[in-house]
């Protein structure tokens, strides 16, 4: 198996706290790895020290059998590499089609390829009638869009992704699950988090899940699904109140108004481990 992706006991202290703990990641060359876990549980601090813009505080890490923390190797990783980082990190005073030749000259494209990909891209994204606007005018949508472009823009063998799907349409999420099924069935891999269970366990070939700076899970998406759906996994690993400790007395015990809608949802038992 080669690994595109791995992480030997990687940690990352902030002072006192530690965010990540001794992290063992095994990522396919190949395949589309689902990075899951709740709010706060080290996904994004993950993904930083993977593509350099934290220092682990220990550990090891490879990516396409490098180390990105070599003085001597990081460039050539990084000319292999696109990222959607969580903040976005675009330059609000720049056009689309500037950020997206910026982004191309850093990766030495040629002006001809970065021309005739921005046009692709700006069509495919539906980005091509704002493409004049300042991106500092653009809706966090658009946001998204556009650093997924640049990300794509080099023809990368590892994209990184945190959170590609928040804040984009229907139709954009299909076109970006498109995109990403074709770079995995080139040969390509895609290292992605999410908060929609529903998108990775319908896209990724693997997930791992971390929870309190832990790597609690890791597995493919067809052992997986031989046991339990992802949503009952993921609420296995990383917990999940039971029924009877929500207690909203003031919710449960106010007066339906006469013109609401009559919809009741089922609450669940912690016994069936699995919210629908």
């Amino acid at each position: 198996m080669t690994l595109a992706i791995e992480t030997k006991q990687l940690t990352r202290y902030f002072d006192d706290v530690q965010a990540v703990k001794s992290v063992n990641l095994a990522v396919q060359r190949g395949s589309l790895y689902g990075f899951l876990g709740p709010n706060g549980a080290g996904k994004s601090t993950t993904i930083k020290m993977l593509t350099g813009i934290l220092v682990p505080s220990s550990g090891e890490i490879s990516l396409l059998g490098k180390n990105p923390w070599n003085r001597d190797e990081s460039i050539a990783i990084k000319q292999r590499t696109g990222v959607v980082p969580e903040d976005l990190a675009l330059f609000d005073n720049l056009t689309a089609r500037e950020y997206l030749t910026f982004t191309g000259r850093m990766y030495s494209m040629d002006l001809g390829t970065i021309r005739t990909r921005s046009e692709e891209l700006l069509s495919l994204l539906k980005l091509e009638g704002v493409e004049k606007k300042l991106t500092v005018e653009y809706s966090h949508g658009m946001k998204k869009k556009l650093a997924l472009a640049a990300a794509i823009l080099p023809n990368p063998d590892l994209l990184f992704l945190d959170e590609p799907f928040e804040g984009v349409d229907a139709v954009t999420s299909r076109v970006i699950r498109d995109i990403l099924s074709i770079y995995v069935g080139r040969g390509s891999t895609v290292f992605i988090t999410s908060h929609v269970l529903e998108i990775i366990e319908r896209i990724c070939t693997h997930v791992g899940i971390i929870a309190n700076g832990q790597l609690v899970e890791q597995t493919s998406l067809e052992e997986l699904r031989r046991g339990s759906s992802l949503e009952q996994r993921f609420l296995e690993k990383v917990g999940r109140p039971d029924a009877e400790q929500i207690d909203l007395a003031w919710l449960k015990d106010s007066p339906v108004r006469a013109d609401a809608p009559s919809a009741v949802l089922p609450v669940e038992s912690s016994s069936e481990g699995s919210a629908s």
